[in-house]
């Protein structure tokens, strides 16, 4: 069953579930361009040698080099070239060499970049909510920790060993969280990372992610954080892009929701893990919140 880890961060990737999907090493050279539309999944990249260009969709272009990292925790398009792309007729395909391995630009010209590169899945039904609170691109430099967890990563995706899969799912836990935590907060939009960041908010967002079965109020946190009520409400909303008690009925039903998947427990129960004190208080809130029972969500994952 679900056990609240000891900091939000941590809960929330936790409650993500990372698992790997790809990851390859990519080598270039000459120009050459890959392009990439409608993918909908976490991407991460660490540049291991060279320099190219990455336009993410919706993002100005950004230059990668060696000891660089990227994390996208949504990415829905993007295009990766060489800095001189090559013109609209070439072929853009990747040339597979070997398993996850892969080759891009003409064959003959000398391989000047190398790139380690994963896309991952979030197995969790409050996959939209979670993603929301995190910045919607992390591109940081220098971090050796990052760097050295993903070649670790490419090695176990194509070893097949006992526990591969826990062992790729801690690691990826891990490397979302040395990625989260490596950017400057403050330079980040409204979201967890800023609250966190935040030494008034710090204390309310751990009581909210790590005692989802306590009762909770404004006037509660604003007093533990040394603030008015109002203070307290308005620096929330603006450091984590939503009012208090909103960010906690969204984390408490996004915890419902993964325990409803799990199974196993009864909606009485999960009402008391979520801060409701009867099942039928738990039932209402969820329809409010989700549109539909919880029976038939639980039901809906498990048909």
């Amino acid at each position: 069953m679900l056990a609240p880890p000891a900091d939000p961060l941590s809960s929330v990737v936790a409650l993500l579930k990372p698992s790997v999907s790809i990851s390859k090493m990519v080598e270039a050279g000459g120009q050459w361009l890959v392009e990439r539309r409608d993918m909908a999944s976490p991407f991460y990249c660490a540049m291991v040698e060279g320099q190219c260009r990455l336009h993410v969709t919706g993002r100005d272009p950004v230059t990668l080099r060696a000891g660089d990292f990227v994390l996208i925790p949504h990415l829905q398009g993007f295009t990766m070239s060489s800095e001189m792309p090559p013109p609209p007729h070439v072929p853009r395909l990747p040339l597979e060499t070997g398993p996850g391995q892969f080759r891009l630009g003409a064959a003959e010209a000398p391989v000047d970049v190398r790139a380690l590169v994963g896309h991952c899945n979030f197995d969790t039904p409050a996959r939209g909510l979670l993603v929301s609170l995190l910045p919607e691109m992390i591109h940081v430099s220098g971090q050796n920790r990052l760097t050295a967890l993903v070649p670790v990563i490419h090695e176990e995706t194509r070893a097949d060993r006992p526990g591969r899969g826990m062992i790729l799912e801690r690691l990826l836990e891990i490397l979302l969280i040395e990625a989260l935590r490596s950017d400057p907060a403050k330079a980040l939009p409204p979201g967890l990372l800023r609250g966190l960041s935040d030494p008034h908010l710090s204390g309310a967002l751990q009581r909210i992610h790590t005692e989802t079965g306590r009762p909770l109020s404004v006037s509660e946190m604003a007093k533990a954080a040394g603030m008015s009520r109002s203070g307290f409400f308005e620096r929330f909303r603006r450091q984590v892009g939503r009012a208090p008690m909103e960010y906690a009925t969204e984390w408490r039903m996004a915890v419902a929701k993964t325990l409803l998947r799990q199974g196993g427990l009864t909606n009485a129960e999960i009402a008391l893990k979520v801060g409701y004190g009867s099942a039928s208080a738990f039932g209402l809130a969820f329809v409010r919140h989700e549109g539909l029972p919880p029976g038939v969500f639980a039901n809906k994952g498990n048909g």
